[in-house]
C-alpha cells in the first residue's frame, strides 16, 4: 500500500535523511587505507546516537551492525570486519537513521587513497545515473521512467544495472512501497504522485550485472568479481517536481568537492533548522 506523506511528514524523514548524511560526512576523512570498517562503524554508531538518533539498520531484520559496507566487488549489505583498506580500493556505505518515528538513509562509495581512472570514470557515470533518476520523480511520470532513464543512461555507457535489487518508499517504514528498480520501461508502472517518498539508488556494475548471494544472508558480490558502486538519495515529490531530502554536501566539504549537482532538486517548503 502507497503511503503518501504530508509536508511535515517530509520534513520529519528529511531530518532523519540529514543525519544519516552528516554521518556519512564524518565517514569521509576517516576512509584511508589501512583502516577497517568495523572502525567506521563504531564511529557511526556513535556519532547517530550522539546526535539524537538511532542506527536504522542495527537489529533491522537481525542485521548486526550501523553500517553496511561493501568494498569493490560487494554490491550491498557488506557486513563490517577488520580487514583493512587498501590503496586504490573503494568502498560503498549505506547508512540509516531512525528518527522522530521516521526513516532515513543514505548511500555513497568513497575512494580509497588514489583509484584507477577508470575506476574514477565509473564512479563519475554511477553517480549521475542517481540523478537523472531523480529528475524523473516527478508527478504525472510513473517508476519505469525512472528505471528506464538509469538503465539508458548506464548502458550507454558501457556498464550494468544490478537487476535483483532496487529502490523503495521510504517512510514510518524503512521499506515501503513502491519497489523502484535501477530498470524499465517507459510509462509503465505506478503512476507517481504528491507527497511519494522514493529511496532511489543505482547498484551499478562495470562489468555483468548478474550478483551472487553469499550464505551470511547479506552479503552480495559481483559475479565475475568486477567492482560495484551504490549511491543513493531519499526524494519526495513536492509541487510536482523531485525534492532532495539527503544531501552529498557534508561528504562533498571533507573531499574538497565542488558541485551544483544538487541545485535543481531543491524547495524552500522543505526547511529544517540547524543543518
Amino acid at each position: 500500500m502507497i503511503q503518501l506523506k504530508t509536508i511535515e511528514e517530509i520534513i520529519l524523514i528529511k531530518k532523519s535523511a540529514f543525519l544519516a548524511s552528516k554521518t556519512l560526512g564524518m565517514l569521509a576523512r576517516e576512509i584511508k587505507p589501512g583502516i577497517n570498517t568495523l572502525y567506521l562503524d563504531k564511529l557511526a554508531e556513535n556519532f547517530i546516537r550522539d546526535h539524537g538518533g538511532k542506527p536504522a539498520f542495527l537489529g533491522l531484520y537481525d542485521f548486526p551492525n550501523t553500517l553496511c559496507v561493501s568494498p569493490n566487488h560487494q554490491v550491498v549489505h557488506g557486513i563490517p570486519n577488520q580487514l583493512p583498506l587498501c590503496e586504490g580500493d573503494i568502498l560503498s556505505i549505506d547508512c540509516g537513521v531512525y528518527m522522530n518515528g521516521f526513516y532515513g538513509e543514505h548511500a555513497y562509495t568513497f575512494e580509497v587513497g588514489k583509484v584507477s581512472y577508470n575506476t574514477k570514470k565509473f564512479l563519475d557515470f554511477s553517480r549521475k545515473s542517481l540523478y537523472i533518476g531523480i529528475s524523473n520523480c516527478k508527478s504525472g511520470n510513473r517508476i519505469g521512467d525512472i528505471g528506464y532513464s538509469i538503465q539508458s543512461f548506464i548502458e550507454k555507457h558501457g556498464y550494468n544495472v544490478v537487476k535483483n535489487l532496487v529502490g523503495h518508499g521510504l517512510g514510518k517504514n524503512m521499506h515501503e512501497d513502491p519497489k523502484v528498480p535501477n530498470f524499465g520501461e517507459k510509462g509503465k508502472g505506478l503512476k507517481l504522485k504528491e507527497g511519494l517518498v522514493l529511496s532511489i539508488e543505482p547498484m551499478v556494475n562495470i562489468g555483468t550485472s548478474k550478483v551472487f548471494f553469499h550464505k551470511d544472508g547479506w552479503t552480495i558480490t559481483t559475479l565475475d568479481k568486477k567492482i560495484s558502486s551504490h549511491y543513493e538519495h531519499n526524494v519526495a515529490i513536492v509541487d510536482g517536481s523531485p525534492c532532495l531530502l539527503s544531501t552529498f554536501r557534508y561528504i562533498y566539504k571533507e573531499l574538497n568537492i565542488n558541485t551544483l549537482e544538487e541545485e535543481p532538486f531543491q524547495n524552500k517548503k522543505i526547511y529544517i533548522d540547524n543543518i
